[in-house]
């Protein structure tokens, strides 16, 4: 189990490396919501997110022997970053794994960072199984994305900053996917202010935890297209789940116009870019899921801004009548890519032409 110690020992041991994020108070928002309202700024890490802290903490830990074989991760984007930010910064080799289907901006920020990149599967769980495979055959050490005392213990220092920033905080809202940066922020934030409540938000379509923490066990759930990618994680942690179970108040839900609006709310009124799961804590109080907290003092953590664009337009069809022509605005590997597109699409009865 990890406790407060373990976190202030991985502050001490990646604080030099990790940028101390600010902690602003929102105008806009503590007017709206009804609660005095700071955000924690995590997309401003050097990567866009908060994921850099753990996996640090991680590969800090490894002995000479580890340190020579290198480490190996899977991931579809903060994590991979993250982890090849902190194998640069500790002068290793990082081989990440992604699926396929992985933003390409993404796989270009992990490549800039000097990992190796694999892509492999149409998803997280099969980019997963071939990582753990490939640790297994070259001796690596695979770093888990948030199932891992060490991680664990690197995303609560995240929990500690907040205590300090913001000494009389009464709360604390997380996003939650696998449950790294939750537990992590709980144990800090109760081992520093006792009192406090820490409570979760997930999108409504891959509420795994919120399940979980039901069931008192791991329950896996189905995957689920959400533009809150980052938490969309179908099995939740063995280490995170008693965490969470123990130490976190309340998890709530938040559906997809939710999640839009509180990035736009982000972008516009506070000047700041977050991607889906970055913004779900902001959305749980812009909808009112969170009534308990109204004349609060609140820290809401804002937990990543790496944000792929994708425009999809349904104006102007040149189609005939009971059909609708559909405008994709897609990154594209180059022109291979695009030619795979088209056939891919031709392929599924469906027309398609460059614009």
């Amino acid at each position: 189990m990890v406790t407060l110690g373990d976190i202030e020992a991985a502050r001490a041991r990646i604080g030099a490396a990790v940028f101390r994020s600010p902690c602003a108070r929102s105008e806009t928002l503590s007017r709206t919501t009804g609660c005095e309202v700071y955000l924690k700024l995590e997309n401003l890490q050097m990567t866009g997110s908060f994921k850099e802290r753990g996996s640090l903490n991680r590969i800090l830990q490894l002995d000479a022997s580890q340190r020579a074989a290198g480490v190996i991760a899977a991931s579809a984007g903060n994590h991979a970053q993250g982890v090849a930010h902190a194998a640069r910064v500790s002068n290793i080799q990082a081989i990440v794994v992604m699926p396929e289907t992985a933003p390409l901006s993404k796989v270009r920020g992990t490549t800039e960072l000097g990992a190796e990149i694999l892509l492999h599967g149409g998803g997280y769980d099969e980019a997963y199984e071939r990582a753990l495979a490939l640790a297994a055959e070259r001796g690596c050490t695979f770093v888990h994305a948030f199932d891992d005392p060490q991680v664990i213990a690197g995303q609560g220092t995240v929990g500690l900053e907040v205590t300090e920033q913001v000494p009389d905080l009464e709360a604390v809202v997380v996003p939650v996917g696998g449950g790294g940066l939750i537990a992590g922020v709980a144990v800090a934030v109760h081992g520093r202010l006792p009192e406090a409540l820490v409570l979760g938000v997930q999108t409504e379509r891959l509420p795994a935890m919120l399940r979980g923490v039901a069931a008192g066990r791991v329950l896996p759930q189905p995957p689920a297209a959400t533009l809150a990618d980052g938490i969309a994680v179908g099995v939740v942690g063995r280490h995170t789940l008693p965490l969470v179970r123990q130490l976190v108040a309340r998890i709530v839900t938040v559906d997809e116009e939710a999640i839009a609006s509180a990035i736009m709310t982000l972008l516009e009124r506070e000047k700041t870019l977050a991607e889906g799961a970055g913004a779900v804590a902001v959305a749980a109080l812009q909808s009112g899921r969170l009534p308990e907290l109204r004349g609060r003092k609140v820290v809401v953590i804002v937990s990543g801004g790496n944000i792929l664009d994708i425009t999809h337009r349904r104006t102007l069809s040149a189609g005939p009548l009971g059909e609708t022509e559909v405008e994709l605005r897609l990154e594209t590997r180059g022109q291979a890519h695009v030619a795979e597109l088209l056939a891919a699409f031709q392929a599924a009865g469906l027309p398609a032409r460059r614009v």
